[in-house]
């Protein structure tokens, strides 16, 4: 209980403390200066989820991070397993990035500033029309040169096991014409069990795998695309 405590006092208290960070990040947007801007929030928010993982007693790995392309925006894929899926792989994937988020998470206090900051793109996935919007701005973001983050899934797994992988979020990549970056997120379910709101401490291992290049990506069709990223995530998947 106590390490519940602390992790959410962490989050929504490094939220608040860093408010001039935001600020400053504001300001150099509204002067023009959008790369720096950008620069101010990833650090910061790398930082800060570094910190969060650390002093929820996660143990963070990280294979094949220089598989990762630097020279353009990526799309990045992953399995999901728990809430902390997202400040895992804030803090541990050094690239800049941003998620493709539920809705709700919109009206959050405080942490919704940030999302906004870091371009996230929320997602309704009962509304056809707003999903299809949403997938536009996020591919929209990637040819601007931001990466995003999406778990076609949809949702947590309550036991690791993989679900399903939606097509439509692999329209993404397509859209956009950028790389995939497969991530396997290994032992997250073990921090925070759906359905709980407890949090354990965990050995969390991300694997990257091999990128699916663009021609690739352009050339295939999304339910073929959906069901290669699954294979590769699936393969590096220990329960």
């Amino acid at each position: 209980m106590i390490r519940s405590i602390r992790t959410y006092v962490n989050i929504f208290g490094g939220a608040l403390t860093a408010k001039p960070v935001l600020n400053k990040a504001k300001k150099l947007k509204e002067a023009g200066d959008v790369a720096a801007a950008d620069q101010v929030v990833h650090q910061k928010i790398q930082s800060w989820a570094k910190t969060l993982t650390s002093k929820s007693d996660c143990e963070v790995t990280v294979v094949g991070q220089d598989k990762i392309p630097t020279d353009t925006a990526v799309l990045f894929v992953a399995n999901h397993q728990s809430n902390f899926d997202i400040p895992v792989l804030l803090g541990h994937i050094d690239k800049t990035k941003a998620f493709i988020a539920k809705i709700e998470l919109e009206t959050m206090p405080l942490i919704s500033d940030w999302m906004k900051a870091m371009n996230c793109v929320f997602m309704d996935r009962s509304n056809v029309r707003q999903s299809v919007k949403a997938i536009n701005q996020g591919a929209k973001n990637m040819k601007e040169g931001y990466s995003m983050v999406v778990f076609p899934e949809g949702t947590r797994s309550p036991d690791g096991q993989l679900g399903d992988f939606k097509p439509g979020s692999m329209k993404l990549a397509t859209k956009a014409g950028v790389p995939i970056v497969p991530i396997t997120i290994n032992g997250s379910k073990d921090m925070m069990v759906k359905g709980s709101w407890l949090v354990r401490p965990a050995k969390v291992t991300l694997v990257v795998g091999d990128p699916i290049g663009v021609d690739v990506v352009k050339s295939t069709e999304t339910v073929d695309l959906a069901q290669m990223v699954k294979n590769t995530i699936e393969e590096n998947l220990t329960l």
